[in-house]
């Protein structure tokens, strides 16, 4: 049955204190107001613990390991043997460049045969210039010749005769005299005009401008229909297509430099060429202090590596050997002009390191400052990783080796 109306009042959930008046309760209504004062007990204490469930902070979650950045393997600096070298700076230049003019004179030029770059033989026509002058000045000392030789022949006949008659007296000692001196004045004018013809010969031969040895025309100046004088410049060759480099040393550093010491030459291209020292110059220029050391590069090698003369290269002298420590070239990390190793700690958290190199030693390259003989670095892959990354480090893998045939 429906309940009566109570006066009772009760309180806000979150208020558990309030109190119902004695007076004003009836007798049948005690019982109800105990059961909701124990139902609202009930529920403000559920939601004071709710608040403070709340309120408590989360218990902490056990933190994962990080999850490593990179596969690598590591590797240790190694001692080895480092040629000593002393750098230098210099040009390429030509061994000897032969001058080839003309010797010819007032000549036209009628034909140019090679150009700049040809490689020649000794002997080898370079150029021709007109002969129809030189052959009609030629035939006319021939034929001068041939006109003396008659002459010759007549006065050595005329002065034999007067050899035999001398003893008979037919003919005065004037006369005689006079055959034996026209016999001797032929004999004269027939060896100047063969000197004129052989002259000749010359300048026809002079019409052929030959390369006086082997090797590259650098030069030309040659101009077909030009007329030259004698002692003109037409060629330039560079004898045998040899190249030097010419290198400026410190006047304190030419001690250390004996002629037949073996020099590497780097083109401005990266191409090495192995040569050998010829000779250090007996003087210093006493404005730079420096000397010049004069160094034979195989004509081979040269060509390879695109070496011309006129070229920048730089160079190094071996003069010695010495013990350094080494790394893979793979573990040195090239960054804003500096060279970094990332260095691996216990927890295989990777430092990355500042060092200074020096020489390449085949695949392996001279670290000459900041890292320690015992350190461990990453081997490969270093320009991938940042400072205080984790790394899985793995044993390198075996070199695998040709199946044999």
């Amino acid at each position: 049955m429906p309940l009566p109306d109570c006066p009772m009042k009760l309180p806000a959930l979150a208020n558990p204190t309030f109190s119902i008046s004695p007076a004003r309760l009836k007798p049948w209504h005690a019982g109800l107001a105990a059961a909701a004062l124990l139902v609202a007990g009930l529920l403000t204490t559920w939601a004071v613990q709710a608040a403070d469930e709340k309120a408590k902070p989360a218990p902490e979650a056990g933190k994962p390991a990080p999850k490593p950045a990179l596969t690598v393997t590591a590797t240790q600096p190694q001692r080895s043997e480092i040629g000593s070298v002393l750098g230098a700076n210099g040009s390429i230049a030509a061994w000897q460049e032969a001058v080839v003019g003309a010797e010819a004179n007032g000549l036209r030029l009628a034909e140019v045969r090679v150009n700049v770059g040809d490689v020649v033989r000794k002997g080898q026509v370079l150029a021709t210039f007109a002969p129809e002058l030189v052959r009609a000045d030629l035939a006319q000392s021939q034929a001068a010749v041939a006109e003396a030789e008659a002459t010759l022949g007549e006065a050595a006949a005329n002065a034999q005769r007067a050899r035999d008659l001398q003893a008979s007296g037919a003919l005065s000692a004037q006369q005689i005299n006079q055959y034996l001196t026209a016999e001797r004045t032929a004999q004269a004018r027939l060896a100047s005009v063969k000197a004129m013809a052989q002259t000749q010969q010359l300048r026809l031969a002079q019409t052929q401008v030959l390369a006086p040895d082997n090797g590259v025309i650098s030069a030309r100046t040659a101009t077909v229909g030009a007329v030259v004088a004698p002692g003109t410049e037409l060629f330039r060759l560079i004898r045998q297509g040899r190249l030097e480099w010419r290198a400026e040393v410190a006047a304190d550093e030419l001690a250390q430099l004996k002629a037949g010491q073996a020099v590497r030459v780097l083109a401005a291209s990266g191409a090495a060429v192995e040569g050998r020292l010829r000779m250090v110059a007996p003087t210093v220029d006493p404005a730079t202090r420096n000397g010049l050391v004069y160094v034979d590069l195989p004509a081979a090698g040269a060509q390879n590596a695109g070496l011309k003369a006129g070229m920048f290269a730089r160079g190094e002298f071996s003069t010695g050997q010495r013990s350094g420590l080494t790394l893979p070239q793979s573990a040195v990390l090239l960054r804003d002009g500096f060279s970094y190793v990332f260095k691996l700690g216990a927890d295989n958290k990777v430092t990355r390191a500042k060092v200074a190199v020096g020489r390449r030693v085949g695949e392996r390259i001279e670290i000459t400052s900041g890292l320690d003989a015992g350190a461990r670095v990453v081997a490969s892959g270093a320009g991938f990783l940042t400072d205080g990354d984790t790394v899985r480090v793995v044993d390198a893998a075996p070199a695998v080796k040709p199946a044999a045939k």
